[in-house]
């Protein structure tokens, strides 16, 4: 298909140049008018072109070979990690459904976003915009970046552009994004304290056992009659020599380097397990039978699954599609392998609500909603409100098991401080009874 070359002035009255891909003149033409633009230059890219144009065809094509290299070699960068963060990309989003909203055109609204940024992520708008320019949808543009804009994302986008809904949707998809980026936070942030006090614990307790148990042994050996650590309570020699172990391998190179081998390795071993699939299997179970623990992983996959379908059918992706996407956003192996097999069961003729009652791993909520929602002929309405409360129940959860887990970490802290204070003290009260015998 030949591309012709323009120069023509935007709603905005700003001069705009560039290229577009079209059957003949009329279409170019047609397609930049699409776009809102005013055409004042229309001219096909050959190689047979007139001497008098030449040397400014020569010009613009060194221009744009120049740009289209330094686009590939934006793409090596951004293929190499994301240009931004899951919040950036969120506000990314709301950001472009309220300038649709307001009347913008999309490739008006990227280039104001365009002026926004900074960084890579201001080198994919470009991309993106010059992919529109160039008369392509912006569903095209971003399956160029596939580590930053994921299946969920793109194929909502495609769903808006063919409905000509595309702000609607984008509107939708910010939604969501904000409240899955509301409920990581959560999570994470329950998370926060029990790590801080593991932290706490693991150096008072280094502390005690590197620096001041060794400073007791030799008190206790200098005031023991025999000299020896044949008077040693049991508690007091385990906390010697576990002290004696962690000094010597702070105090010998080679055995630091080991120790940190070993702890390397061990956790290099333990994420290539948990990397695999037995090792996903088994660990994912475990959570799952874990109290409080295994009610958390429910609730945060089926809200992610409903929150995810519910969006995308209200969007227009069909419903098999839907569901391939929400079930690949699932981390739970187990609760993947469920949602493969409701999926296989709808493309096979069935109802969804059908092979959920089948699958005990349903809540019996979950399967009696979904079961109204498609009498009722209003299944993703319910789908979103289903993930509006387990939303809410993720909440709770996260407070049940906070306040769990605070007492048993501060109870557990103050046993092993406890042991190792009383251990020391222990041949104390030894010697002065004997001393007072």
């Amino acid at each position: 298909m030949p591309k012709f070359r323009y120069t023509a002035i935007d709603a905005e009255g700003n001069q705009k140049t560039g290229r577009v891909s079209a059957g003949s003149e009329e279409q170019a033409q047609e397609k930049l008018e699409t776009l809102g633009y005013f055409v004042q230059e229309l001219s096909v890219e050959t190689r047979g072109a007139k001497a008098s144009r030449t040397k400014d065809i020569r010009r613009r094509s060194q221009d744009f070979s120049g740009d289209a290299d330094e686009g590939k070699t934006k793409k090596k960068k951004k293929r190499s990690g994301r240009a931004i963060n899951k919040e950036g990309l969120t506000t990314f989003t709301r950001q472009m459904a309220t300038l649709l909203n307001a009347g913008l055109p999309l490739l008006r609204s990227l280039e104001v976003m365009i002026r926004q940024q900074k960084g890579p992520f201001k080198e994919v708008l470009e991309d993106l915009a010059e992919n529109v320019r160039g008369g392509n949808s912006f569903s095209d543009g971003l399956e160029m970046h596939p580590k930053l804009f994921d299946n969920l994302f793109i194929n909502m986008v495609r769903a808006g552009e063919a409905g000509g809904v595309l702000e609607v949707v984008l509107d939708r998809l910010a939604t969501f994004m904000e409240k899955a980026e509301k409920t990581r936070k959560k999570v994470q942030s329950a998370m926060v304290y029990p790590a801080v006090v593991v932290s706490v614990a693991v150096l008072v307790v280094g502390v005690l056992m590197v620096f001041v148990v060794p400073q007791f042994e030799a008190i206790f050996r200098e005031m023991a009659s025999d000299g020896g650590n044949a008077s040693m309570p049991g508690p007091t020699q385990l906390v010697i020599n576990v002290s004696n172990l962690l000094g010597a391998v702070f105090k010998s190179a080679i055995l630091f380097v080991l120790s940190i081998g070993a702890i390397v390795g061990s956790y290099i071993g333990f994420k290539l397990f948990a990397a695999s699939t037995p090792g996903k299997r088994i660990l994912h179970k475990l959570f799952m039978i874990l109290p409080k623990v295994g009610d958390m992983v429910q609730l945060v996959s089926m809200s992610r699954f409903t929150r995810t379908f519910g969006t995308l059918m209200d969007s227009g992706v069909p419903i098999l599609q839907a569901m391939t996407i929400s079930t690949d956003i699932i981390n739970n192996v187990h609760y993947r392998d469920a949602l493969t097999t409701v999926h296989d069961a709808v493309r096979d003729g069935e109802s969804v609500t059908a092979p959920m009652q089948r699958i005990k791993i349903f809540p019996p909520m979950l399967s009696s909603m979904v079961e109204v929602g498609e009498e009722t002929g209003q299944l993703p309405e319910m789908l979103n409100q289903i993930a509006d409360n387990y939303d809410e129940d993720i909440d709770n959860a996260v407070s049940a098991i906070t306040s769990i887990i605070e007492p048993i970490l501060i109870v557990f802290l103050a046993v092993v401080v406890g042991f190792i204070v009383i251990a020391l003290f222990l041949p104390i009260i030894g010697i002065m009874q004997n001393m007072g015998g």
